[in-house]
């Protein structure tokens, strides 16, 4: 299968692009700004921006891909709040132009596969403990928001048979593939090896940091993604968790850091914040429909990967 991989230099663009070029198929990503960062070896590389209806729609006319995987999208909710035109632009508008360009092609090619990745972040605060696809989207930041408009868009255009379609909801994505780890600052990981490698004077918790959330190995969301592809039956669409099912608390990622990396982390404990005690995948979904486990997302596995492609971590 030809797959077009969107956002594919990112963080789980590149992992998907190595996981889909290992299992036997052509890999063309897509940057709206490829800059310095170096290309999967194997994988080809188109330039454009989400945003640009023509640009899209000539790159897919062009490619004739069998599949794409939409990964392209801007991520903070925290910015979203300041930025939340730019937000439903890239997310839900860029969304838009990609199918828009999928049926502009879908004369000269069979339904296309198409796999969205979307957040586990649109479920909100107001669940809590295990979480289930069937649970309503609440969410509550305009990321939020912008991912679920795209879901709906994605469910709709799959319902009239043009695609075939999985929306995947991942989890707390870390580790690292080929060298390249998550580097986000509003992160707990790479804030812990900040702190260890002195970027930061330490980590900041909330109250006793029991706070428990599910940490997936970026490696086990690629293969989870390639698995979708195949999943993608025309004239439906699957929404799917991708996580670990285990719950980790904070607290827990410092003092398993502690213990892969071998250097201490100094902790500063501020006043407990009003969330969900517990935010875990329910993955019975991803077993059963993709025939999926996540092998790797052992919390010191994750750590361990991810240490060993921190910049400056002399691991």
């Amino acid at each position: 299968m030809h797959v077009l991989v969107t956002g594919g230099l990112g963080f789980l663009g590149r992992a998907v692009a190595l996981e889909l070029l290992s299992n036997g198929h052509r890999a063309t990503v897509m940057s709206r700004d490829p800059g310095n960062r170096t290309l999967p070896r194997g994988a080809a590389l188109v330039t454009g921006d989400i945003r640009n209806r023509a640009r899209v729609a000539q790159l897919v006319q062009e490619g004739g891909y069998e599949g794409v995987v939409h990964l392209a999208a801007l991520t903070s909710g925290r910015d979203s709040f300041a930025e939340p035109l730019s937000y439903f632009d890239v997310n839900a508008a860029g969304t838009l132009n990609l199918l828009m360009a999928l049926d502009a092609a879908r004369a000269n090619n069979a339904p296309a596969s198409l796999v969205f990745a979307s957040t586990n972040i649109v479920y909100g605060s107001r669940h809590s403990g295990v979480l289930s696809e069937d649970l309503e989207p609440s969410p509550e930041s305009p990321y939020a928001a912008s991912k679920v408009a795209a879901e709906k868009m994605v469910t709709a255009y799959a319902a009239t048979g043009a695609i075939g379609a999985v929306t995947v909801r991942p989890f707390n994505i870390a580790g690292a593939v080929d060298g390249v780890t998550d580097t986000d600052r509003a992160r707990i990981i790479p804030n812990v090896f900040r702190a260890i490698t002195g970027e930061l004077d330490h980590v900041t918790l909330n109250g006793d940091g029991s706070a428990a959330r599910d940490f997936v190995h970026v490696a086990d969301t690629a293969t989870a993604i390639r698995l979708a592809l195949a999943a993608c039956d025309p004239g439906t669409c699957q929404t799917i968790n991708i996580g670990s099912g285990i719950e980790t608390s904070m607290a827990t990622v410092v003092a398993t850091a502690e213990q892969v990396t071998g250097h201490p982390v100094i902790v500063h404990r501020r006043a407990p914040k009003a969330e969900p005690p517990k935010l875990v995948a329910n993955i019975d979904r991803a077993q059963t429909d993709l025939g999926w486990n996540p092998a790797r997302s052992k919390l010191s596995e994750i750590l361990a990967d991810a240490w060993q492609a921190w910049p400056g971590s002399c691991a």
